[in-house]
C-alpha cells in the first residue's frame, strides 16, 4: 500500500491499458511510480468478454485477464497501486500534487490516463431504472436477462460487442441505432448480421424509458418521420459513446470541446512534466494497443523529463 503524503518520481492516474503500460515502462526504468485507480484495473477493457485484436493472443484473451496480466507485469517491476478516487490535481513548488479521497501524493512527473466513461441517453426514466433494467455493461448484467427481450442502443463496436454478448443469455436482442447503417468495423457487423437473435431498428432514438418496478418498454422516435412508437423490452443496454474522465482536472490542462486532453505526439500536455495517454487524449482511436503505446511513450518521455531536471 503506497504511503499518502509520500513523494514519487511518477504518478499515473488511471489503471486501464494506457496507465498499466506506463506503469510497466516507468517501473522498469527504476522510477518510483504509483498508479491511482478508483475502480478495477484494466479500465473499460475489463468490460470486454474477449479481446481478439491484441498482438500475441491468436485465440483472443479475456478483457479482465488482459488487465490483470498487465498489472501483474507492472507490479513485478515495482509499481505501487493505490485504490482511491482522484479529486484534484495542482502544481506546487514545481511538483505535481494529486489529491485523493484519502490524502495527497506528489511527484516530479504526472501521467494522466484516466480514460473515459459511458455516455448516458439523458432521457426520462434512464436514471430511475438504472440497475432495474437500464444497464451500461452487458458483461456485468447480461446474466439477469436469460430468455428475455433486450435492446441495445448504439451502432459502434462497443454496442455490437454488447449485443453479441447478450445473445448468449437473452432470447431476442434489438439494436436501436440513429442511423441507417452501423459504425462498427466490418467484422463486427458480419457477426451481428449473421446472428439470428439480433434484430435492428434503424433511424430511431429513445425518448423515454418506461416501467413499473423494472423496465417494461421504450418510447422511441423515428428520425425519418418524427413519429413515436413503443417497444416492449425487459431491459436496455446503453452504448452510445464515451466521455473523457477529466472533471477532476478543473482547467489544469487544455482540453477539447468534448473534454479530452490535447497533447502532441510525445504525449506532452501544455504543462511541463505532465503527460496524457490513452482514451483521455484528443482524437484517440480508442483501441487497447494504441492506449498501451500511448502509455509507453508517456513513460519514456516522463523519464527523459525527470533526467533533464535533475
Amino acid at each position: 500500500m503506497p504511503d499518502l503524503d509520500k513523494d514519487y518520481d511518477v504518478i499515473i492516474i488511471g489503471g486501464g491499458p494506457a496507465g498499466l503500460s506506463a506503469g510497466i515502462y516507468a517501473a522498469r526504468d527504476r522510477l518510483k511510480t504509483v498508479l491511482v485507480e478508483m475502480g478495477m484495473v484494466g479500465g473499460q477493457i475489463a468490460n470486454a468478454e474477449r479481446v481478439d485484436n491484441y498482438p500475441g493472443y491468436p485465440d483472443g484473451v479475456g478483457g479482465v485477464e488482459l488487465g490483470e496480466l498487465m498489472h501483474a507485469q507492472a507490479m513485478k517491476y515495482g509499481l505501487e497501486t493505490l485504490m482511491d478516487e482522484v479529486t484534484g490535481v495542482e502544481l506546487r513548488e514545481g511538483r505535481k500534487v494529486v489529491k485523493t479521497a484519502g490524502g495527497e501524493l506528489s511527484a516530479r512527473a504526472l501521467i494522466i490516463a484516466s480514460g473515459s466513461e459511458r455516455q448516458k441517453l439523458n432521457v426520462s426514466g434512464e436514471d430511475r431504472f438504472t440497475g432495474r433494467g437500464v444497464s451500461f455493461c452487458a458483461t456485468c448484467d447480461a446474466a439477469f436477462f436469460v430468455d428475455k427481450t433486450v435492446a441495445v442502443v448504439g451502432g459502434g463496436n462497443a454496442a455490437i460487442t454488447e449485443a453479441l454478448h447478450l445473445t448468449k443469455f437473452a432470447s431476442r436482442v434489438i439494436v436501436i441505432h440513429r442511423r441507417d447503417q452501423l459504425r462498427a468495423t466490418r467484422i463486427m457487423q458480419e457477426r451481428a448480421f449473421a446472428n439470428r437473435k439480433i434484430e435492428f431498428l434503424w433511424n430511431a432514438v429513445v425518448d423515454e424509458v418506461l416501467g413499473d418496478d423494472f423496465v417494461r418498454s421504450l418510447r422511441l422516435r423515428r428520425l425519418t418521420t418524427d413519429d413515436h412508437f413503443s417497444l416492449d423490452v425487459d431491459g436496455v443496454f446503453v452504448s452510445i459513446g464515451f466521455r473523457p474522465n477529466t472533471r477532476f482536472l478543473k482547467n489544469f490542462v487544455s482540453v477539447d470541446a468534448a473534454g479530452a486532453i490535447i497533447t502532441n505526439n510525445r504525449m506532452e500536455t501544455g504543462l511541463s512534466g505532465v503527460f496524457a495517454a490513452g482514451d483521455i487524449r484528443h482524437e484517440s482511436v480508442r483501441q487497447v494497443i494504441a492506449a498501451a503505446g500511448d502509455g509507453a511513450i508517456a513513460a519514456i518521455r516522463a523519464e527523459e523529463y525527470i533526467a533533464g531536471h535533475d
